[in-house]
């Protein structure tokens, strides 16, 4: 069948497994626009109010779904306003297709009316880009995007189609296969394999420590049967939280910079370290040169470049975890490491941290953690009440906490929460933010109330930039220099200006009033009122080890 440009864009979406797409039209991409409007019976589209916020909501649509989500948006200012949303899915490794127009072909690099060489300023932070030079072209390019971000080590694609490419007609055939060469990620390395075992069977203070990649793989099953088999104590990331459940016994929670105690001291103790799936970050690892001393460390990874980057492992697999861990559970021997695991239960033991009030972000966390279920999606954005949130709340499934790990986008939350929501079947999600973060995107509000998205924005608000303000308390002698907010910003009138519900909470008992009366549909926003010299504890200095820890 003969298509235009614009028509194979809807098809090659709808082929791929796209429901939804996120975007905002403009001139560029007028006529993907006109051919939305002709398919909105069969995909959705939902218009945010700035192309920041799509990228962030499709970002966490496919967190949510497991599959590869789609952004739409124009040239010039609007393939720009993606960038951050971009940079943030590809140090997630979150498989994002963002589709956006370009002036005509001939005109490129003639400094036309919004042209921007979007391939050039997004090179660093995609795992592949295209520039569509004709529509005969086009089909197969978006099978190969969408190909490429879901396989192997997840991740974003970019595709810049020019408007005479939307316009010009070709032929279309829906039976097109493609697929892409062998990425050799099948496990074939049996020497160092071998060797694995063989460390594994000889110690006797062995650790699991779980990233983002144990999550994208499905296998945090396959890593309990392994926990159990060695009795070895699991550590996460920030990215591997909720891989393994808040209530397995042997779960330390977070390791690093802002991580528990019980799980850095593990990690300082062991005598072998299983990294599985992480890219041992320098927020995960603290200082390098003294991190993990005493321990053996074997890492499994699916990507190659990522093995030895930060961390030079003695032994290394590169291979997909769903392939290996049936392996390393079927070929090692049971362990009972019974004074390890003593020492793990010390170790719990001493690392509870005081409390600084009763109205505490803690204990609201665990108010609201109390009031959601097991199924609850949780999304954050970046800051002290990020890190509070990975500490304190309980997650127990995977993919139920959506968090910028490897930028840290102050301004992802509520796009973000928007995405999941709608992922998830229009369930209810949770975010946690701060009068900083949310100012930063809070316009996604009226996207929010436009669709009737049902969040739930608790406000951690203390009046401060409150991770910088930290670290100038502790290491500038209270220098607090552009971290105090002067702003008079009432949240709760601000929500009900947009439309949504807004609320005020300064004790424990008014929160547990608020969410007694929470409405069924739509945002709400709760502004938590907090102690500006709330702390982030534990908490490692920027050039400390893993041991350093302030408590």
């Amino acid at each position: 069948m003969i298509l235009s440009g614009a028509e194979i864009v809807i098809e090659e979406l709808i082929a791929n497994g796209v429901s939804t797409v996120f975007g905002y039209p403009g001139g560029n991409v007028i006529n993907i626009y006109d051919e939305l409007y002709k398919n909105t019976h069969r995909l959705a589209h939902i218009l945010t109010a700035h192309e920041q916020g799509a990228a962030h909501a499709a970002d966490a649509y496919a967190r949510i779904s497991g599959k590869p989500s789609a952004v739409l948006a124009t040239s010039g200012p609007g393939a720009t306003n993606l960038v951050t949303g971009i940079a943030n899915a590809y140090l997630d490794s979150i498989p994002v297709v963002f589709i956006t127009g370009n002036v005509p072909f001939h005109l490129l690099g003639r400094d036309s009316f919004q042209e921007i060489d979007i391939l050039g300023v997004t090179l660093p932070i995609v795992k592949h880009s295209y520039v569509v030079r004709s529509v005969h072209q086009l089909q197969q390019t978006l099978r190969e995007a969408f190909l490429i971000a879901k396989s192997g080590r997840k991740g974003p694609v970019l595709v810049d189609i020019p408007k005479n490419v939307q316009i010009d007609t070709c032929e279309y055939n829906p039976d097109l296969t493609f697929r892409l060469p062998d990425s050799g990620q099948r496990f074939e390395d049996i020497s160092n394999f071998e060797k694995a075992i063989d460390a594994i069977d000889k110690s006797t203070r062995p650790l699991i420590y779980c990233g983002g990649g144990v999550s994208a793989a499905n296998v945090g099953d396959r890593v309990i049967e392994l926990s159990k088999k060695l009795n070895a104590p699991v550590c996460v990331s920030l990215m591997g939280l909720g891989s393994i459940p808040h209530s397995y016994v042997l779960n330390l929670g977070m390791s690093g910079m802002q991580g528990r105690y019980a799980s850095n001291m593990a990690t300082a103790e062991a005598d072998l370290i299983i990294a599985l799936g992480v890219r041992f970050s320098d927020r995960a690892t603290c200082n390098t040169e003294t991190y993990a001393q005493n321990a053996l460390v074997i890492h499994i990874e699916i990507d190659a470049a990522e093995i030895g980057k930060n961390i030079k492992p003695d032994l290394s697999l590169c291979c997909d975890l769903s392939i290996i861990l049936p392996e390393l559970i079927n070929q090692t021997k049971p362990h009972q490491n019974e004074q390890w695991i003593e020492r793990i239960r010390h170790l719990q033991a001493e690392g509870d941290v005081p409390l600084n009030s009763d109205f505490s972000p803690r204990n609201i966390i665990d108010r609201i953690n109390h009031a959601c279920d097991d199924d609850t999606i949780v999304a954050t954005d970046v800051g002290q009440h990020q890190m509070w949130v990975a500490q304190f709340y309980r997650f127990e499934k995977p993919r139920k906490l959506i968090t910028s790990g490897g930028l840290g986008a102050m301004g992802f939350g509520l796009g973000a929460a928007i995405g999941a929501s709608l992922a998830s079947g229009g369930k209810r999600v949770v975010l946690f933010t701060s009068e900083g973060s949310f100012g930063m995107n809070l316009i996604e509000l009226a996207t929010a109330v436009t669709y009737d998205i049902p969040i739930t924005i608790v406000i951690l608000n203390n009046a401060v930039l409150g991770m910088v303000r930290q670290m100038q308390t502790q290491f500038f002698d209270k220098r607090y220099s552009a971290t105090t907010l002067e702003r008079k910003t009432d949240f709760p009138a601000l929500a009900r200006s947009y439309g949504a519900s807004g609320y005020r909470a300064e004790s424990l008992q008014e929160l547990d009033i608020i969410l007694g009366k929470l409405p069924d549909h739509g945002p709400c926003v709760i502004d938590c009122i907090i102690d500006k010299d709330e702390k982030v504890l534990p908490y490692i200095p920027l050039d400390g080890g893993i041991c350093d820890m302030l408590v």
